[in-house]
């Protein structure tokens, strides 16, 4: 087995990395809506609900007060977790490129801005929550929550890893720049929910087209 040199720890976020998780996301954010009296037919216009925190998403994209954001997000999860959490599907070789990168040597973590139980329950639905050495989520009381938050309870509960060691794969700019904010370096995939470009300025080190390249670009940038 070969020892890493230069990267230890790999981080996956998980909406748009890992899973496609569109459907889902943006029917339990249509119903939330709907409780508010606000009409969204078509659930292509609020791909931006995936990704970020969901108060975020409500406070910014509606005009909603803290207040109304905070019941916004209680009636999200009313339908997400009944329904909307295995609404989803996993990218095809998700699993094979995991299992190549733990037989490399690699650690292998999440990082998502989604709650942490809702994280374990896709991983598990999907059999895929062993081959996880820890997953990090958003906590239920709003404690951590954006993408530099998780990484920051990643590098705590990591201590013994430099965080030049761990690498970030994600799909949009949330993921981009937290890498960024916390000096975890990134890598893109195309065929999540973000725009390449965005990413590619904002300093990703690189691009794949899919989830089964990346134990060979980690090598060719890393090693």
């Amino acid at each position: 087995m070969d020892e890493r040199k230069y990267m230890k720890a790999i981080l996956f976020d998980l909406d748009g990395t890992l899973i496609d998780s569109s459907e889902g996301i943006t029917k339990s954010a249509q119903y939330a809506l709907a409780h508010f009296g606000i009409d969204e037919p078509d659930l292509t216009k609020i791909y931006f609900f995936i990704g970020p925190p969901l108060i975020d998403t409500f406070m910014n994209h509606y005009g909603f007060s803290r207040e109304q954001a905070v019941e916004a997000v209680a009636v999200y999860r009313e339908r997400y977790h009944k329904v909307g959490i295995f609404e989803c599907s996993l990218y095809p070789g998700v699993k094979e490129c995991i299992e190549e990168l733990k037989r490399q040597g690699y650690m292998i973590g999440m990082a998502s801005s989604k709650p942490e139980e809702s994280c374990r329950r896709i991983l598990e639905h999907f059999g895929i929550l062993g081959l996880f050495d820890d997953v990090v989520g958003a906590t239920m009381d709003g404690r951590i929550g954006t993408k530099e938050e998780v990484l920051n309870e990643v590098m705590r509960r990591w201590s013994e890893i430099p965080k030049e060691e761990m690498c970030l794969i994600g799909d949009t700019m949330f993921d981009i720049n937290g890498a960024n904010m916390v000096g975890v370096p990134s890598i893109a995939v195309s065929f999540g929910f973000g725009e390449v470009n965005e990413m590619v300025s904002a300093g990703a080190k690189a691009v794949i087209d899919d989830i089964r390249q990346l134990p060979d670009v980690l090598s060719r940038l890393f090693d």
